[in-house]
């Protein structure tokens, strides 16, 4: 079945689905509207003049096209254009992470109702197609977590630090000229992108309804180049880890910074590579990987969206699990962890820290201090055995209030 598609939204990855659709000869799919703010410094000699260009979103909504591809991003307007193509029985691809996050158990009830297909592959991973394969691939298995490196852009600058030594200002300037990062990284280094497709995967693979919110969500920003040499020290390096788990009733989730073994599969994923794994009671774990940042892997997954409507003939639309929300989401409950201070050196600094982990019951693993510190400034590493992520808390609040700390104490678990 032949599909006519109305494109909101024509920058990198706007641009990357255009460019797919319009060399494609095997007829499935037309591109007809595209529609973009300021849209005339937007056209292309490329695109077939037929199309129609157009800064009027109603101009493609009320357009008598069979399927609409958001990839504009947001929450608002977006959800209202969503919510307009549904109501008007269109199909609906999408690459908005955050609005999928948010609202798209609401949107996927209204997309069932009037029997309309609302897909969202490139919402995660780009080009790799994990929300297929957790919903179909291994549909058959009770999968118990869902973890793994989500956001390209911080594990390109967590690995260019790491291979190359860079302080992360440098680190993060360099992944900004190489397109891999916005000139505002907000969302990706504090965690924010890579929370909100934890919460796709989660109701994806999990049956879970996160709220994005609930999710306890770590800044990359205070990492340095002193902590790749230490994490060397203990045979680990640093990647921004999402994670997710049900077992007794219990959600545990946090997207952050940790410590991973150099011999676990997290550690190789480099660049703006992503890796998922999903953890199932009988099939173990289900590995996907590949590149998650970029217009051409993102139009991939978009375009993949379109020919499983188009191959469907007008079929009916694909079933979504159903999806509870839980009671409460936790943080990780136990840990060992990995602690760097930069200090004033001074007598008595180890003594203090040492009695205030007696005092939580938290067991120090070892010391680590690397040659050429100052007295000024001085940084070494505690590592800690495993204990209460409350308890490891409540003694970094005591910690960071002690007078010897040059700059503020920095904290990762540690992960198996």
């Amino acid at each position: 079945m032949a599909l006519t598609v109305g494109l909101l939204g024509f920058g990198t990855v706007g641009q990357a689905v255009a460019r797919l659709i319009v060399e494609r000869s095997d007829g499935l799919l037309t591109l007809s509207h595209i529609f973009n703010r300021d849209v005339a410094r937007k056209r292309v000699a490329w695109v077939p003049d037929a199309v129609t260009w157009t800064d009027r979103i109603d101009d493609v909504l009320e357009a008598d096209v069979d399927v609409i591809v958001e990839v504009v991003g947001g929450l608002d307007p977006a959800r209202t254009w969503h919510e307009r193509a549904i109501d008007a029985g269109r199909p609906v691809v999408t690459a908005n992470k955050q609005l999928i996050a948010t609202h798209g158990q609401a949107l996927l009830g209204r997309a069932a109702e009037r029997g309309v297909d609302l897909l969202f592959e490139a919402a995660v991973g780009g080009g790799i197609p994990v929300v297929r394969g957790l919903r179909e691939g291994i549909a058959g298995d009770r999968l118990t977590s869902v973890s793994g490196i989500l956001n390209g852009t911080c594990n390109y600058i967590l690995t260019r630090m790491e291979s190359a030594g860079l302080a992360f200002d440098v680190a993060l300037q360099e992944a900004q000229a190489a397109g891999f990062a916005e000139a505002d990284p907000t969302d990706d280094l504090e965690g924010y992108d890579a929370r909100a497709k934890l919460c796709i995967l989660a109701r994806v693979g999990l049956g879970l309804d996160l709220a994005p919110a609930d999710v306890p969500c770590e800044s990359i920003r205070t990492i340095s180049d002193d902590d790749f040499v230490y994490a060397r020290r203990l045979q680990a390096t640093i990647r921004q880890v999402s994670r997710v788990s049900a077992a007794d009733g219990q959600v545990e989730a946090r997207v952050g910074p940790a410590l991973v073994p150099l011999t676990s599969p997290l550690a190789r994923v480099i660049g703006s590579q992503n890796l998922i794994v999903a953890g199932g009671a009988y099939g173990r774990e289900t590995t996907f990987a590949g590149y998650g940042a970029g217009g051409f892997p993102t139009a991939v997954a978009v375009v993949s969206d379109l020919l499983a409507i188009a191959r469907r003939a007008g079929g009916a639309p694909a079933a979504w699990p159903n999806t509870t929300a839980p009671s409460s989401v936790t943080n990780l409950q136990m840990a060992p962890y990995y602690l760097r201070l930069v200090v004033h050196d001074r007598p008595g600094i180890i003594a203090s820290l040492a009695s205030i982990f007696s005092a939580h019951a938290i067991n120090i693993d070892a010391v680590l201090q690397e040659p050429g510190g100052t007295k000024d400034r001085l940084p070494f590493v505690i590592t800690l055995e495993a204990c209460s992520t409350a308890a490891m808390g409540q003694a970094l609040a005591e910690i960071a209030t002690l007078p010897f700390h040059v700059t503020p104490p920095l904290c990762l678990p540690v992960l198996a």
